[in-house]
């Protein structure tokens, strides 16, 4: 079945914007969510290097350092600390207890002061309520030795075990791995712990209505931090960072990415840049657009449906229009144009298609003209042959019955009668044969006519010159009217036109009567005027008097009314000038006129 340009153009445009939607939809709810987080990564990152410049120059500048992390914060939306090479966070002095170790701990740590960070054991808010925390408290210590020097706690018990706390992530640890190992040795080699026993001598707890430190409000930051340090201190294996380090974890239903750099600080001790950062943005931002598109979807699809339409339909006019019109080319029919109304491969098209009719119609009428000139030339020898047939019988009859007297002897006494007869109609048929062949030339098509410029006026007078002997046989008058003006025209066959019209109205006009020759200016044309008075033509034969072989008196004899050729040879004569002519009765006689071009 065929289908329409316009549907195959809609159907193809619609399909390609909906692809493009789809691609778009699928390129924000998939893969934007993995390029946020690349870039994401990436910037974080390269930020990380300029943080661990400034954080350099402010080594052990406590207030420089926590201002650095709000302002690093501040810009990138990530909380950012560094861990000293234990996994503790570096000047947390600010909440903590000092622990006077009694001498009975086992060396090296007897008699020690040691200062434990809060923020493994409780949060900010369970700070703000740390009364227990009293100078003078007995403190239970459970920790991890590190180098036989370092220890790093993760349970206190206050009080002979009234209040206990832990780090939970240590704590998880050690439940992982005490179980696998059968006898302590062993146990205490994979899980190196110890119980240390002092006082608290000094407490430095949360100031009410005093900002706490940033990352102190994170509770996630602060639990990843250490989870960190648990498997640093009981995993090292897996922890010997060379290279910055990133990974993704997640915390009720929210992801993070988590990144550490390993870097040395001003002492050459090893340290790590610690920073999270939540993708909680580019998951509400991805829902949130599931949502929109089912909006945006229905809105974008009736845009498609419309602009496709519209799009097709401009799309395909000028190509219908040119299909149409290249219809009525094939029907041979010129009529129509194609709009060119762009500058474009379709404007091309069109044009090609304009020049192409245009040649085709010329070359056609060119085409359609030979052959009516060739109709026209079989018209022309058919008439030709059957007019001299025709007229030719009279002649070569009368000829036959006078030469068939002179050869019986019949009427000896007029052969010259005779001989002077056929004289005469060997005359008629040579004037016969020569004005059927200048009809002949005129109508076959093939005649062009030379002009030239003359003045009429001076012509008309010599005609009348020539044909004064036949008006003053018939005793007939002739006035003359002729104004001065030179005309574009072929002078001889223009002198034939006289010849003939004036010849016609001797013949036609009675004894003694008057002929009236006239010319007058009309605008850029001589009129030319010749009428004759005493007879008229009835108002049905005025038509016909131009047809060849056509005589308009009543007998319509060849004796008195000529071959009847002169006006036929006008017609044709006054056609190749393309010039208005025509023939109409007046009140006394008939008029004959005919115009000519003035010379410009």
């Amino acid at each position: 079945m065929k289908r329409s340009i316009v549907l195959k153009l809609f159907l193809l445009t619609t399909t390609l914007c909906l692809a493009i939607l789809a691609s778009i939809y699928v390129g924000q709810t998939v893969f934007f969510k993995q390029f946020y987080i690349n870039k994401k990564v990436a910037d974080v990152q390269e930020s990380l290097k300029t943080f661990e410049q400034a954080y350099a120059s402010s080594y052990k500048d406590v207030q420089a350092i926590q201002r650095l992390e709000q302002e690093y914060y501040r810009q990138h939306n990530t909380w950012v600390t560094t861990l000293d090479h234990l996994g503790n966070i570096n000047y947390a002095q600010d909440v903590a207890i000092e622990v006077k170790l009694s001498p009975d701990n086992v060396s090296p740590f007897s008699n020690q002061t040691l200062i434990i960070p809060l923020y493994g054991f409780l949060n900010i808010e369970e700070l703000n309520e740390g009364s227990f925390l009293r100078t003078g408290a007995m403190v239970t210590i459970q920790g991890i030795t590190k180098d036989k020097a370092a220890v790093v706690p993760y349970r206190l018990g206050i009080e002979w075990g009234k209040v206990t706390f832990e780090n939970n992530q240590i704590a998880k640890k050690e439940h992982e791995l005490i179980p696998k190992f059968q006898d302590r040795e062993t146990s205490l080699k994979a899980f190196p712990s110890i119980y240390l026993f002092g006082t608290i001598t000094k407490t430095h707890l949360p100031v009410k209505n005093e900002t706490p430190r940033l990352l102190y409000t994170n509770l996630v930051f602060m639990d990843r931090i250490k989870e960190f340090q648990a498997n640093l201190l009981l995993s090292p294996e897996k922890m010997k960072l060379t290279a910055p380090w990133t990974y993704l974890v997640e915390k009720n239903d929210i992801k993070y990415q988590l990144f550490v750099h390993p870097i040395q600080n001003k002492d050459g001790k090893p340290e790590y840049i610690f920073a999270m950062t939540s993708l909680q943005p580019v998951d509400e931002a991805i829902s949130m657009i599931k949502e929109y598109y089912v909006y945006l979807i229905l809105f974008v699809l009736l845009l498609i449906l419309l602009s496709s339409f519209y799009y097709s339909k401009q799309i395909a006019r000028p190509l219908l229009r040119i299909n149409h019109t290249t219809k009525k080319i094939a029907s041979l029919d010129f009529s129509e144009k194609i709009p060119i109304v762009s500058k474009d491969e379709i404007g091309d098209l069109s044009h090609n298609i304009n020049m192409l009719s245009d040649r085709l119609h010329s070359y056609i009428e060119q085409l359609q003209q030979d052959i009516e000139k060739e109709k026209q030339l079989e018209h022309t020898r058919k008439e030709f042959i059957s007019g001299v047939s025709h007229e030719l019988k009279t002649p070569l009859s009368v000829i036959q019955s006078c030469l068939s007297i002179l050869k019986d002897g019949v009427a000896s006494h007029k052969k010259d009668y005779y001989f002077e007869a056929m004289e005469n109609e060997v005359k008629k048929m040579d004037m016969l044969i020569v004005d059927m062949l200048e009809l002949a030339k005129y109508e076959s098509g093939t005649y062009k006519m030379k002009m030239e410029q003359f003045p009429l006026d001076t012509v008309i007078t010599q005609t009348c010159e020539k044909l004064r002997s036949g008006m003053e046989s018939k005793q007939l008058k002739l006035h003359t009217d002729l104004v001065p003006a030179n005309v574009v025209a072929n002078q001889l066959r223009i002198e034939q036109v006289l010849v003939n019209f004036l010849t016609n109205a001797i013949r036609y006009t009675p004894e003694h009567e008057t002929i009236i020759i006239s010319s007058m200016e009309e605008k850029d044309m001589v009129k030319v005027c010749i009428e004759n008075k005493g007879a008229h033509i009835q108002e049905e034969h005025l038509k016909k008097i131009w047809d060849r072989f056509y005589r308009a008196e009543s007998s319509r004899h060849r004796l008195t009314g000529g071959i009847g050729l002169g006006l036929a040879i006008s017609k044709k004569i006054l056609e190749m000038h393309d010039v208005p002519y025509g023939a109409y009765n007046t009140e006394e006689g008939v008029m004959f006129y005919f115009y000519l071009n003035k010379e410009a």
